[in-house]
């Protein structure tokens, strides 16, 4: 591994490199925080997806990417002198020695649930006036449910057994059973987001991410899928002129690869 000196070199080359770039490049230039947004957005999913995959040169090469955006962000607001990347570095660094008394002061925690439980009532005291404010509105909605979950679970709003969790899902399931066989289309829709709630609370007991699991799952769909279509390529067939039976036989070929 790299030194703290190679570490602090590498990171003054990319703020050399940052500030070149914002006097000599066009494109560069042109950026604002709002045009990077969506950019910013798109690196992140790109990083998660390297994670999910176990691709460790990617996630180094998204890595990048996202410290290149920090870095960018961190240039525009100093130009206006609102901050520059030390302010970026400090405010991190005194949030989490603020919020790690377990380990900067002298308060003693037991495990992982203690120190959550301390993070979220630090977070009360500093004038936050709901547990939830730190929930971005703009989360898909699977993400936020699972990060609504975890943070009303850190001041003691909890379930206490695994069973009780699968119990209420089964009971939301049956509420869902019941507004179908009644073909009352709201409720359905209303039923329906509380089993989609429950299974994601029930994944939290499980030590399981919800999303990451989906997407591993789409991905898996995904490879199948294809496989499926190459197959049919390869008989020079159209999906749509194939029998189901004929698409399970290549459908189950690609479960068992």
């Amino acid at each position: 591994m790299k030194s703290r000196q190679d570490k602090l070199k590498a990171f003054d080359r990319l703020l050399t490199i940052m500030d070149e770039l914002r006097e000599q490049c066009p494109w560069d230039r042109k950026q604002t925080m709002e045009s990077l947004r969506h950019l910013t957005i798109e690196e992140t999913y790109e990083l998660g997806d390297a994670i999910l995959d176990n691709d460790l040169q990617e996630v180094k090469k998204e890595l990048g990417d996202v410290l290149l955006h920090i870095v960018f962000y961190a240039k525009i607001g100093s130009e206006t002198n609102s901050f520059d990347i030390a302010d970026v570095c400090n405010s991190i660094c005194d949030k989490l020695v603020a919020r790690h008394p377990h380990i900067y002061s002298d308060v003693e925690v037991n495990n992982e649930e203690d120190v959550k439980r301390n993070w979220e009532n630090l977070k009360l005291k500093e004038g936050k006036k709901s547990v939830l404010e730190g929930v971005p509105k703009s989360l898909p909605a699977m993400v936020k449910a699972n990060r609504i979950q975890d943070k009303v679970a850190g001041v003691g709003f909890d379930w206490e057994e695994p069973q009780q969790v699968f119990e209420k899902l089964q009971e939301e399931l049956g509420e869902l059973q019941h507004e179908i066989n009644e073909n009352n289309t709201k409720n359905i829709e209303a039923e329906f987001g509380d089993v989609l709630f429950s299974m994601i609370n029930y994944a939290r007991f499980l030590n399981v991410n919800p999303e990451n699991a989906l997407e591993r799952t789409n991905k898996k769909f995904i490879n199948r899928f294809q496989y499926l279509e190459s197959k049919a390529k390869e008989l020079n067939k159209s999906l749509k002129d194939m029998t189901l039976a004929e698409m399970d036989v290549f459908w189950n070929e690609a479960k068992l690869k």
